[in-house]
C-alpha cells in the first residue's frame, strides 16, 4: 500500500465528531432497547449490540418491533418470515396479518391536531389541516373514487405537486386497496408515459398549472398528450391549482371533471365514512419507478405493510420522531422521499408540503419555513445545501422505498459519514470476490431478508428483471447498485456513488465521489462529472469533465492543482487521464448526476432517455469529443 493510500484512508478512519447525544436524553431507540433486552433475557448495552441482534436474529426483531410500532391491525400474524428463505427468495412477511396502511397513517385521535402545514411558492398563506380535516377529506376521496368504480388492485396515479391533494388521493387509494403511483409535473409526456403506461392507470390527478422559479408553467397541454397515452383510464380529475375552474378548459381532455365536483359524486346526505380494507401484509401499495436513464423505468412493487413497518422503524427509533415533531422534507411527489415523508403521519407527527423552488424569492425560504411553523425535522437533498455553500449562506432508497442505514439520535454524528447502519438491515461492504471489507470500498449489499424489498416488478411474470436489477451481481445476495465505505472504527458509512460507474483504473477501484469530494473545493468549478472510458482491449481510463463557474476560465494551472489535490488527498493512481472542459452537466429530475448515461455516450453507444433528465440537450455535449478518440 503507497502512503498516499495509506494517508487517505487513515484520514476517512479519524473523523471528527461533528455532535454526540445527550447522554441523558431517553430516545425511543433506548427503550426500544431496554424492552427488547428485558423481554428477550438479552445484555444489549449499545446500539451496536443491537444492531447486531437485530440482523442475526431478524425474525424477533421484526415480531419485537411489530409489538413497539403499536400498528394497527385486524388480524394478527401466523408467522413473521420463513428464515429459511434467503433475500433473493423474496419471502413472505407476518403471513395472515390484515391491516391498511391508510388506516394507520389516520389513527391518531386528536382531532384538532394540525397534519398537515400546506406552503407554496408566490403564496404567503400557509395552510393548516388537522388530522379531521384530513380525515374527512380522504373520505370524500375514498367514497367518490368508490362510486366510480375503483377497487382493490386498480391503479390510481398522480401527476401532481407536493400538495395536500397529492396525499389525500393517495390515502384515500390506499384505504380501498388500490395501488399508488405518482410523478411530479417537472415530468415531460415522454417521462409519464414511459412509466404510467406500464401499470394501466384507472384514475388520474393532475393540475392545470404549477409555478416554479417565478413562473407559472400550465400543465393541461401535457397532460392532454398523456391522457392519449393512457387508453384504460376511466377518469381525468383535474384540480385547478393556480387559476379558478373558470379559466380552465376541459373540452379537449376526454373524461375529465374538476375535482370538487369529482368528490361531489361520493357525497349523500350524510358525510362519507371512512372505510379501511383489511389486507394482507404483503398486499401492494405503491409502484415506484427506477430512474429510466438507460431505459424503461423498471416497475418496483412494494407492499403497504412492509412499507409501513420499515417506515415506522426508521420515524419512531432512527428518527426518534414524536407526535410534538414537524417534518419538512424538500421533495416531489415523484421521488421516494415523498412516500417516506407521508408515513410519519403513523407517528402522529405532522408535516410540511412546500411546492415550489427553494431558492424564490430568496435561498432562505426552507429556514424562514423552519422559523415560521417552528419545524423539528428538515430533511433535503444534497444539492440545495451546495446552492447554499456556493452563495455562502451560513445556516443556524427507491428500491427499498426507504434506508438501509442513516440517522441515530443515540450516536455521534462523524464528518462526511452517515451514521449507521439501521436495525434489521444485514448492510455490508463486498469487494469483487464477494468477501465482506471494512474501511475499503466495496459494493453496498444485503445479505439477509428485508420487508420493505420489492414484492415483485409489475409485468415481470418470471422474476426475470427482478432477479437481474438485485442478484446477478453476487447469487442471492441483494446488491442494487451503490459502492460504500463502512468505517470499522465509527461504524459509519460513506457513499461513493453508484457501482455501475465504479472507476477501476489499473485494479484500483474508487467511486466517483471521492474525486467530487476533492474538485468541490476548487471555486473556480461550479460542478463535475467522472466517467470511464474503455479501448477494445477493456482497458479503462478515466476522464473528469470540469463545468466552470460564473467568471472563471478552464485554465492548465487549475488542472495541474486539481491533479495535485487527488495526488495527495487520495493517491496518483486516482488522478484522471484526462480533465477537460464541459458547458453542462446532465442530472435526472430528482437531482442526480447521470454517469452511466455518458458512459455509455462517450463509448458510442445509443440512449435511451425515457424523459427522465431535467436537461437531455447536454448529453450532446458528450458525443464526439476529439480527445476521447483513438483511445
Amino acid at each position: 500500500m503507497s502512503k498516499e493510500e495509506r494517508a487517505g484512508r487513515e484520514e476517512i478512519l479519524e473523523c471528527q465528531v461533528m455532535w454526540e447525544p445527550d447522554s441523558k436524553k431517553n430516545t425511543q431507540m433506548d427503550r426500544f432497547r431496554a424492552a427488547v433486552g428485558a423481554g428477550c433475557g438479552l445484555a444489549l448495552e449499545n446500539y451496536d449490540d443491537l444492531y447486531h441482534w437485530s440482523v442475526e436474529s431478524y425474525s424477533d426483531f421484526w415480531a419485537e418491533f411489530w409489538k413497539f410500532s403499536g400498528i394497527v391491525f385486524s388480524h394478527v400474524y401466523d408467522e413473521v418470515v420463513d428464515t429459511s428463505k434467503g433475500i433473493a427468495d423474496v419471502p413472505e412477511w407476518f403471513k395472515g396479518s390484515r391491516l391498511n396502511y391508510a388506516e394507520n397513517l389516520l389513527r391518531h385521535k386528536e382531532n384538532d391536531r394540525v397534519a398537515l402545514y400546506v406552503a407554496r411558492e408566490g403564496k404567503e398563506e400557509i395552510v393548516k389541516v388537522t388530522f379531521e380535516e384530513l380525515r374527512q377529506e380522504v373520505a370524500l376521496f375514498a367514497a367518490a373514487m368508490r362510486k366510480m368504480g375503483v377497487k382493490k388492485g386498480d391503479r390510481v396515479v398522480g401527476y401532481l405537486p407536493n400538495s395536500e391533494h397529492a396525499v389525500e388521493a393517495m390515502l384515500a387509494a390506499a384505504s380501498i386497496g388500490a395501488i399508488w403511483s405518482s410523478t411530479s409535473p417537472d415530468f415531460g409526456v415522454n417521462g409519464v408515459l414511459d412509466r404510467f403506461s406500464q401499470i394501466q392507470p384507472k384514475l388520474i390527478f393532475s393540475v392545470e398549472a404549477v409555478v416554479y422559479n417565478g413562473k407559472e408553467h400550465n400543465h393541461m397541454e401535457k397532460l392532454q398528450q398523456v391522457v392519449k397515452g393512457l387508453p384504460d383510464l376511466k377518469k381525468v380529475v383535474v384540480i385547478p391549482y393556480v387559476s379558478s375552474r373558470e379559466k380552465i378548459d376541459l373540452s379537449k381532455i376526454p373524461n375529465s371533471v374538476f375535482l370538487d365536483d369529482f368528490l361531489a359524486t361520493g357525497t349523500s346526505e350524510q358525510a362519507p365514512q371512512l372505510e379501511f380494507e383489511q389486507l394482507p401484509f404483503s398486499h401492494p401499495l405503491f409502484i415506484m419507478f427506477s430512474s429510466g436513464t438507460t431505459g424503461a423505468p423498471k416497475c418496483m412493487v412494494h407492499s403497504a405493510g412492509g412499507t409501513l413497518i420499515q417506515h415506522l422503524k426508521e420515524h419512531l427509533l432512527h428518527g426518534n420522531m414524536t407526535s410534538s415533531d414537524i417534518l419538512l422534507c424538500y421533495t416531489t411527489a415523484g421521488w421516494m422521499m415523498w412516500n417516506w415523508m407521508v408515513s410519519i403521519l403513523a407517528t402522529g407527527a405532522a408535516m410540511v408540503l412546500y411546492d415550489g423552488s427553494p431558492l424564490v424569492p430568496t435561498p432562505n425560504v426552507l429556514w424562514d419555513l423552519v422559523d415560521r411553523i417552528g419545524i423539528t425535522v428538515l430533511v433535503t437533498g444534497a444539492k440545495w445545501l451546495s446552492v447554499l455553500e456556493e452563495k455562502a449562506m451560513k445556516p443556524g432508497g427507491t428500491d427499498i422505498i426507504s434506508c438501509f442505514m442513516g440517522h441515530n439520535f443515540s450516536l455521534p454524528v462523524y464528518k462526511g459519514e452517515i451514521q449507521a447502519r439501521n436495525l434489521g438491515m444485514a448492510v455490508e461492504a463486498w469487494n469483487e470476490e464477494g468477501k465482506a471489507v471494512w474501511g475499503e470500498s466495496g459494493e453496498l449489499v444485503c445479505t439477509k431478508p428485508i420487508p420493505c424489498q420489492p414484492t415483485h416488478f409489475w409485468n415481470d411474470e418470471n422474476g426475470n428483471k427482478y432477479r437481474k436489477a438485485y442478484f446477478s451481481k453476487f447469487p442471492g445476495i441483494w446488491a442494487h447498485g451503490d459502492y460504500c465505505r463502512i468505517n470499522p472504527k465509527t461504524g459509519g458509512i460513506i457513499m461513493l456513488g453508484r457501482s455501475d460507474g465504479t472507476l477501476n483504473p489499473n485494479g484500483v477501484r474508487f467511486g466517483s465521489s471521492e474525486i467530487y469530494n476533492i474538485v468541490e473545493s476548487f471555486e473556480e468549478v461550479e460542478d463535475s462529472l467522472c466517467v470511464p472510458q474503455y479501448n477494445k482491449y477493456r482497458e479503462e481510463r478515466v476522464i473528469l469533465f470540469l463545468k466552470m463557474a460564473s467568471g472563471h476560465a478552464f485554465q492548465p494551472d487549475l488542472v495541474k492543482r486539481i491533479r495535485d489535490a487527488i495526488r495527495v488527498g487520495l493517491s496518483a493512481r486516482h488522478v484522471p487521464s484526462l480533465i477537460l472542459e464541459t458547458k453542462g452537466i446532465p442530472y435526472t429530475l430528482n437531482g442526480k448526476k447521470v454517469e452511466v448515461a455518458v458512459k455509455q455516450i462517450i463509448a458510442g453507444k445509443a440512449v435511451e432517455q425515457g424523459g427522465a433528465f431535467s436537461n437531455p440537450e447536454t448529453l450532446d455535449l458528450y458525443r464526439d469529443i476529439p480527445e476521447l478518440q483513438g483511445f
